[in-house]
């Protein structure tokens, strides 16, 4: 299938997932990354949950994260120039909403992208070889780009992979993981 066959596909999945459904398989991914072998970094990049778009609450993620006295980096995109600065999740920090719904650091510390060891990637789907489809923008292709070679970059799905997305392009960043809520891809 195509990346855009594969978003209309997993929209109208996510959309008939109830709230218990997203918090029950949110909870099973943040378990199942509990058996990877990505604990030992500092500086973690999570993607705050877009709730419109029935996205896995990653609050399960940042609990873990804060547990373990971990670096917690968060985005702002920017529409116009379609890249993402992060920022150190602190107490201090202010969360509002874009226009997008999107829940965005009002400011903060930046922390540079070289700076960031692991990172956890939203996606619509994903396959066999480790290809995601997002919802098209590029951030996250722009932004894993200009992240360390060595960086682990961690896909999250409710959904199971495909065998193959058909239109992959040269520029897609290729994940090292995908986790569901039943397993762990390893590419």
């Amino acid at each position: 299938m195509t990346k855009a066959e594969l978003r209309r596909k997993y929209k109208s999945l996510r959309h008939h997932l109830t709230q218990n459904d997203i918090d029950d398989l949110s909870l099973a991914i943040a378990n199942q990354l509990l058996k990877l072998p990505v604990w030992d970094h500092s500086f973690y990049h999570v993607f705050l949950t877009i709730v419109k778009q029935k996205e896995i609450n990653t609050d399960y993620i940042l609990n873990i994260l804060s547990g373990k006295d971990k670096n917690i980096v968060i985005s702002k995109s920017d529409f116009n120039t379609g890249l993402m600065t992060n920022y150190l999740l602190t107490d201090n920090t202010v969360l509002k909403n874009n226009a997008w719904g999107i829940p965005e650091p009002a400011g903060g510390i930046q922390i540079e992208n070289q700076a960031i060891d692991v990172v956890f990637v939203p996606l619509l789907a994903f396959d066999k070889q480790g290809h995601r489809v997002g919802y098209g923008k590029g951030f996250y292709d722009t932004f894993l780009s200009k992240c360390n070679s060595d960086t682990v970059k961690i896909g999250l799905s409710f959904f199971e992979a495909e065998d193959r997305i058909d239109d992959v392009y040269d520029t897609d960043i290729t994940l090292n993981y995908c986790v569901t809520p039943k397993q762990i891809f390893q590419f």
